[in-house]
């Protein structure tokens, strides 16, 4: 329901920025002045959505939606005269004011909106990752396409100075052409994982707790099959359920593996395989996984294969590679890229890069940047990219791809064996159970605007 107003009531081109983008956007809501302020909506503003709007508090945010009203306070006490919504459909019908909005709601719904906030004409920054399966990446990157109106994905490292290191040092030749990577989430959803997911997960609760007043169900479900409301879902654990989240991979694959997918200029796998998994079944994501993906040569980089493994560590590196007693990535995970002549490594979110051993790094002389760099947070950048008429960081002409790879490497989890992929035509080949994830089922009423 339309809750009525309250009382209280580093610009850069796609050529800057080095990524496949449009150099002109064809069409645009208002080009504004770098000097204006943007009329920004908050779409899903709990949690990371309430960190997003913070960062963009020195814009107009005219308008705050949740399906939670509990999760629309905090925002609404900073942004006191906002609008306040719990449907983002009656946002978009009284959007003539709004140029820009945020999308930061669970996995599965993040196309729907996205799709109709484009299709409204207005600039739209959306949480990673980006989608929650292959189709949806696909149609979204064509719709922004057409759209004009100026894109961002929530992977916020993208901006970073650590992931243009990573690149530029590749480019040079620092540890030669590199042939494999091993990137790795060590946490899990379960109680013997991270603490923030203390709940245990596995099977679908039987318990039909009634909704809370304050919450929109039908609408927090969107395009996903219905099932009852329990709180196991509602606010924060449902990343781990296969109807709504995209497991690890799309949690922390989607930091992790960005620097890889950009330095070493994927596209999309040919072959993706299942090597090991534990736990996990058909309503919840396993806890242990290990994934390996295949990619052709591409230009005058060699075929490389880039494993993927969450809830456990990759392998160590030999002590030649890697001092014995220095932490592999970071607490959480982390990558380590493997050439003909070095290594690389950085932590869970490519911020910070080093070539390994030590002496190596030292020892190295490093290039001239080419590539410019961010001026201010991610946020912000997709601000003056809209404000400029430009693309942003992360656009969706190259977040679309980065998270069709994650989600192929969900596909493989969920089916097992190998996945021979025919990128063209959306297809696991001789595997038609892969249809229904590689374009999920939706519910009548929540098709995408394409």
């Amino acid at each position: 329901m339309h809750t009525p107003p309250s009382r209280r009531t580093f610009v850069a081109s796609a050529a800057t920025l080095g990524l496949s983008m449009p150099a002109i956007l064809p069409r645009l809501t208002r080009a504004a002045s770098p000097n204006s302020k943007l009329n920004i909506a908050g779409i899903g503003v709990g949690g990371m959505g309430f960190n997003n709007i913070r960062q963009m508090a020195g814009e107009n945010i005219v308008a705050l939606c949740d399906v939670d009203r509990r999760r629309y306070r905090r925002p609404a006490e900073l942004f006191p005269e906002a609008r306040l919504y719990q449907d983002y459909r009656r946002l978009l019908d009284d959007s003539k004011d709004i140029e820009a909005v945020l999308v930061a709601t669970p996995d599965h719904t993040h196309a729907v909106i996205t799709s109709a906030v484009m299709a409204a004409g207005k600039h739209v920054y959306c949480q990673k990752p980006l989608t929650h399966d292959v189709w949806e990446a696909r149609m979204l990157a064509q719709q922004a396409k057409s759209a004009g109106v100026v894109t961002q994905m929530g992977n916020q490292y993208h901006s970073s100075e650590g992931i243009r290191l990573a690149c530029e040092w590749i480019a040079d030749g620092a540890i030669g052409p590199v042939r494999r990577v091993d990137a790795w989430c060590s946490l899990a959803y379960s109680p013997f994982g991270h603490a923030y997911w203390s709940t245990l997960l596995g099977d679908r609760p039987t318990e039909t707790p009634p909704v809370p007043e304050e919450l929109d169900w039908n609408t927090w479900l969107g395009p996903a099959p219905f099932r009852s409301y329990h709180p196991t879902y509602h606010p924060a654990k449902w990343r781990a359920w296969w109807d709504f989240g995209c497991g690890m991979m799309g949690d922390r694959g989607v930091h992790t593996l960005d620097s890889v997918f950009w330095s070493l200029k994927l596209g999309a796998p040919s072959k993706i395989e299942l090597v090991h998994r534990e736990r996990g079944n058909d309503e919840v994501h396993p806890d242990i996984a290990h994934v390996k993906f295949h990619f052709e040569p591409r230009g005058d980089m060699p075929a490389v294969v880039v494993n993927w493994y969450e809830g456990i560590e990759a392998p160590r590196p030999s002590a030649d590679v890697l001092e014995p007693d220095r932490q592999m990535g970071d607490k959480q995970g982390g990558a380590i890229y493997y050439g003909d002549s070095g290594a690389l490594m950085h932590g869970t979110y490519p911020g910070s890069v080093r070539l390994i051993p030590e002496p190596a790094m030292q020892a190295y002389k490093r290039p001239a940047r080419t590539l410019p760099r961010a001026t201010t947070v991610h946020e912000k950048q997709w601000i003056e990219s809209c404000k400029a008429n430009q693309p942003a960081s992360s656009d969706f002409s190259y977040a679309g791809p980065l998270t069709e790879m994650c989600l192929l490497g969900n596909i493989a989890i969920r089916l097992g064996g190998v996945i021979e992929w025919d990128s063209e035509n959306m297809k696991a080949i001789g595997r038609p159970e892969a249809d229904p994830w590689i374009k999920r089922p939706r519910r009548e009423g929540w098709a995408l605007h394409v």
